[in-house]
């Protein structure tokens, strides 16, 4: 028998409900974020929502040089792994505050 007989039960369910709910609000909500990532000083900026997927990319005249792609490849690379890690850390800090610090596998 579970501890707290059938009233303990329900109250586990309640408050598992109640996370999962909690869980999925922050989800969308992250979904809809928008972090900046830069590279060069701002050169080129990448904006990205919380899905990970680029929303603008925007590159300053100046670094566009068609004798060195190669720089300019880097800058987007350095950009996306930017906006990449910043939306990394904005997740694992909101569902940090919905699991009290606890990393529970799968959810970031």
């Amino acid at each position: 028998m579970f501890p707290g007989g059938k009233k303990g039960m329900n109250d586990l369910m309640k408050q598992a409900k109640k996370m999962q709910d909690n869980l999925a609000k922050a989800q969308e909500e992250l979904a809809n974020t928008i972090v900046e990532g830069s590279a060069g000083g701002g050169m080129v900026k990448v904006e990205m929502n919380g899905k990970n997927q680029v929303i603008s990319l925007k590159i300053d005249q100046e670094v566009v040089d068609p004798d060195d792609v190669e720089m300019l490849e880097d800058l987007i690379i350095a950009a996306l792994n930017d906006a990449q890690d910043k939306v990394s850390k904005t997740s694992e800090d909101e569902m940090s505050k919905l699991t009290g610090g606890v990393k529970i596998p799968g959810l970031f």
